[in-house]
């Protein structure tokens, strides 16, 4: 196979070799390259990155003195190939990354002398190779990457060479649907006429489909598309996202996840996590990218790769000390890439799940959650020996071991619901006191097809106080340990371990509904992780939200899970002030705040009649994943079959807006007397002087009813003096004809303690006096 291979086509292996040696010497990472994840979201990793790692360090051994050749001065091109590899959809844009400093004459000129290294440089390969398939796998590495070599072109070389210096970044802006300012998307740095024909867009309501398990979005979802489709790119090109990361620690990392058009995703490392950038001030993930498609930023699992070889290794993890792995001699018959990702368990999760089910009672405790990934060809030779944290008992002493010190406690202490707490306490103490017969159970996950099974051959020991270990014969995709009171069945056990799992991907959480306090017709609905609520309610405080209603009942919500809003009852919503009748979404993300600001109104405004104010209610559904078509260009389109029960309702109230009838002019009452125009003007001038604990005085010394008192105040609610110049009108009514009206009125403002408008009263009554000229005058006057 190696024969195929001529000097010019294995060009770009041996700049790949330099790669190396220059990565070796700390100058270049020749490795660092993103993990292409499959269909199934499971990321792929392995064997040909090994084997080409060993490779590379063999023959960078036998290319040392040349590395000041003119023929190997392009020092990026192995990061750069390695990296296409990844992505081949852009191997056609190689000879912008390679021709910068290596020229036609150069190559043609020592193509001799390169011939003899590259047979050297095989013949070594050949030579350490351990098995026929680690050659034939080498060997198409070589050949793929010096097609890619011969079929890149020359003649543009002058002109990338120009656009490379001419690099720019930009500042991308987009407005979401439910804003009106414009927010940062992303800044892209690319040649500028690159630039021009980049378009990027936020589509955050396409993240259901994004985010993954273990995953937390901490940034928009974006697209970035040419607006040229026959636009040749020269990649890579830097793309930093702006995002927020509210919870950290040990066991999360930073990653920027990509996604095509099919939603098959790959990841990347941030080169850089940047402070403030242009007009933006605030954390960004920088990246250089091969392709285009939809980028984001995650909070995943922190993921350790090392690589054991047949010497073996003996690996502490940085995570956490207390987590160790023991690979002996010979556990392998050739070097294999692991990786390995911790996930703590918060006890909790256990005390909540042993209060939901009672045969769950007899587990006290929990190892970590170890996920483990070998390549499935490689089978263990000799068992491996895993040293994990235990506590023996699920009490307060041990409560803080097992979770980490920031990321955890914050993020996940939240996760069972207030209302069993009670219950939690009761169960946790099922067991008191210290049992002689305690057991340690090992579970492992061997694929989906198999799922969770216990083993029970397999012997855990406990090695020192809250720590134990266990030798694995086999490999597993993941794998827990059980500390129990006493034997359970394995299927309980294996429910148990399902529930756990789900439950550590799923978070307590509860929906809130507040009304503007100027307007109640603008709302404010939020998604709030019950840990957080009690903030969020003094946020929309600070904000201007208020009102009588309450948070829903609380609920368990997966990260990326879709509820459905659906109005009801006399009252419906719009985004717009336009478009009513609509059903709206949410996307619960727990490091961001999914929100909604609507304005509503009622649907028949002669409807309930009988109450002061509009009723409705908010219906909310989850919304599952297969019930959702993918659509870049518009919101999520989701099937309208609601099969199952709601997760909440919650009442929405409107206040009935007051009607304004204009009457026109002919139908005013206008008396033509001018006594009663007197009278009418004196009541509104007293109307007018009286407080409103002095009209509460004389409303009590007049022959009034209670009901009567009160109907006047329903039909002018917000009007002070309107409402004691009615029921002074309502009095005078009530009097006989002939009573002195003025003396009898005199007398009780007396008693009320306001002399002074007595006396006024008097003069105004006895002169005539009129407070302001009325329309009655000229009434009177025809």
């Amino acid at each position: 196979m190696h024969d195929e291979c001529t000097p010019e086509q294995t060009m770009s292996s041996i700049q790949d070799t330099k790669a190396a040696y220059i990565a070796a010497r700390g100058e270049l990472n020749a490795i660092e390259t993103a993990t292409v994840s499959p269909t199934n979201g499971e990321e792929s990793h392995y064997t040909n990155q090994v084997q080409l790692k060993e490779n590379k360090t063999h023959m960078s051994s036998a290319l040392g003195e040349k590395e000041n050749n003119t023929s190997l001065n392009g020092c990026v091109m192995g990061q750069e190939e390695s990296q296409n590899k990844m992505f081949p959809d852009n191997a056609e844009n190689e000879d912008e990354k390679q021709i910068e400093h290596i020229t036609v004459e150069s190559i043609n000129g020592n193509r001799e002398e390169i011939h003899g290294i590259i047979q050297t440089t095989e013949r070594e390969i050949q030579e350490t190779s351990e098995s026929q398939r680690e050659e034939m796998t080498t060997s198409s590495i070589i050949c793929d990457i010096s097609k890619k070599y011969i079929n890149s072109t020359l003649p543009n070389d002058s002109e990338n060479i120009k656009h490379k210096h001419n690099m720019m970044e930009k500042e991308y802006l987009d407005v979401l649907s439910n804003e009106a300012d414009p927010q940062v998307s992303c800044y892209i740095t690319a040649p500028s006429h690159v630039l021009q024909q980049l378009e990027c867009r936020i589509i955050n309501n396409m993240s259901s489909l994004i985010v993954g398990d273990n995953e937390e979005l901490v940034s928009n979802v974006i697209t970035v598309e040419c607006l040229e489709k026959e636009k040749r790119i020269p990649f890579p090109i830097g793309i930093a996202i702006p995002f927020t990361a509210r919870y950290r620690g040990n066991y999360r990392d930073i990653m920027v996840k990509i996604c095509d058009l099919n939603l098959q995703s790959s990841y990347l490392n941030p080169n850089s996590l940047e402070g403030i950038k242009g007009g933006y001030k605030g954390t960004c993930a920088a990246v250089k990218v091969y392709k285009l498609g939809i980028f984001s930023v995650m909070s995943c699992l922190k993921k350790e790769s090392f690589t054991v070889t047949k010497k073996g290794l003996t690996l502490k993890s940085s995570m956490d000390s207390r987590i160790s792995l023991n690979y002996p001699p010979g556990v392998f018959t050739s070097p294999v890439l692991v990786q390995l990702k911790i996930q703590p368990v918060d006890p909790t999760l256990v005390a909540h799940l042993k209060a939901q089910q009672d045969t769950f009672y007899s587990v006290l405790s929990t190892s970590p959650l170890v996920h483990i990934q070998h390549p499935s060809t490689y089978a263990f030779q000799k068992p491996v020996t895993v040293f994990l944290p235990c506590s023996p008992y699920l009490g307060k002493n041990n409560l803080g071991s097992e979770i980490d010190h920031k990321r955890t406690a914050s993020a996940t202490t939240n996760r069972m619901t207030p209302l069993y707490f009670n219950r939690t306490k009761s169960a946790s103490i099922r067991k008191s006191g210290k049992n002689t017969s305690e057991y340690l159970k090992l579970l492992g996950f061997r694929s989906q097809d198999s799922g969770w099974f216990g083993l029970n051959n397999v012997v855990v020991k406990t090695i020192q106080r809250g720590l134990i270990s266990v030798e694995l014969y086999e490999h597993f995709e993941r794998f827990i340990v059980l500390h129990l009171s006493s034997t359970m069945d394995n299927s309980h056990l294996v429910t148990f371990v399902k529930s756990l799992e789900e439950a550590m991907l799923s978070t307590t959480a509860c929906i809130v509904l507040s009304h503007q306090k100027d307007n109640p017709h603008r709302i404010a609905v939020l998604v709030v992780p019950s840990k957080d609520l009690s903030q969020v309610l003094k946020n929309l405080s600070l904000e201007g939200f208020g009102g009588p209603s309450e948070p829903s009942c609380h609920f368990q919500v997966r990260e990326g899970e879709q509820l459905l809003l659906r109005f009801t009852g006399n009252i419906f919503a719009s985004s717009n002030g336009k478009d009513y009748g609509k059903d709206y979404t949410l996307i619960f993300h727990l490091q961001r705040k999914p929100r909604l600001e609507l304005q509503i109104k009622e649907v028949d405004e002669f409807g309930n009649y009988s109450c002061p104010h509009y009723k409705g209610t908010i219906v909310v559904y989850k919304v599952p994943k297969g019930k959702i078509v993918p659509n870049l260009n518009q919101s999520l389109v989701i099937n309208e079959n609601h099969s199952q029960l709601p997760i909440c309702k919650l009442p929405l109230r409107l206040p009935k807006h007051k009607k304004l009838i204009n009457r026109p002019q002919s139908t005013k009452r206008v008396s033509k007397d001018p006594l009663e125009a007197l009278w009418d003007n004196l009541l509104h001038w007293l109307a007018e002087e009286l407080s409103e604990e002095n009209a509460e005085s004389l409303s009590s010394t007049l022959p009034l009813r209670h009901s009567t008192i009160q109907l006047i105040k329903l039909k002018n609610p917000a009007d002070l003096t309107e409402q004691i110049h009615e029921f002074l009108c309502f009095w005078k009514k009530s009097l006989p004809t002939f009573t002195d009206k003025s003396r009898l009125l005199a007398r009780h403002l007396r008693k009320i303690g306001r002399s002074d408008l007595a006396e006024e009263l008097k003069f105004k009554w006895e002169n005539k006096v009129f407070t302001a000229p009325h329309e009655w005058f000229d009434v009177a006057a025809e």
